[in-house]
């Protein structure tokens, strides 16, 4: 077992497993790799700390960074974010419906955790007003679009992942992107 592929999606689901069972502070790193399958050592091959299991480095900023960078130069700002989103969302999160709902109680369930998925926060917005920076817009512009479009994720995240709806997440940024521009997806009526 200590040989079979896929490591660290082993690992990951070890920890979300542990998590759920007895709580992300009660749960150390040995009993991660344990349940795993694998050595302490091979968990720190691929996470510095047991918070980074949840979070994961910096693969979704600096892929943020390369989706804006090629986006197609004749967009505006905010469809470039719809199109990067909209990426994120296919490649990410699609199909992983329950895990990241998992997580995303998980992280609403824990100050600390609370804390890191701010600072991740911070950093997404940090690296796509850099890029927005790189194509040109002004750095006022760039960084009303970089926090408009990590609002938009993380509310449309959340909403996909934890709300009662099952369809696609593209279909909540899309939704959460018309609210943004003052257009109601759902007309409801007042009683």
């Amino acid at each position: 077992m200590r040989w079979a592929p896929d490591a660290r999606g082993r690992l990951v689901g070890a920890a979300l497993e542990l998590f759920s069972e007895q709580g992300f502070g009660a749960t150390t790193v040995p009993q991660i790799a344990a349940r795993a399958g694998l050595t302490t050592r091979t968990f720190f091959r691929y996470f510095v700390d047991k918070r980074e299991v949840v979070f994961g480095g910096d693969e979704i900023p600096e892929r943020a960074t390369r989706l804006i960078a090629d986006a197609p130069a004749e967009l505006a700002p905010m469809e470039v974010v719809r199109l990067v989103l909209h990426r994120v969302a296919t490649d990410q999160f699609e199909g992983h419906r329950e895990q990241t709902s998992a997580v995303r109680r998980l992280i609403h369930a824990n100050d600390p955790l609370r804390d890191r998925d701010a600072r991740k926060r911070d950093d997404l917005v940090r690296a796509a007003r850099a890029a927005f920076l790189e194509r040109g817009e002004s750095p006022l512009q760039a960084t009303v679009v970089a926090e408009l479009g990590i609002l938009v994720f993380q509310v449309a995240l959340d909403e996909w992942a934890l709300g009662d709806g099952a369809g696609p997440m593209v279909s909540v940024i899309d939704d959460v992107m018309a609210l943004l521009a003052a257009e109601s997806p759902v007309r409801r009526t007042r009683s």
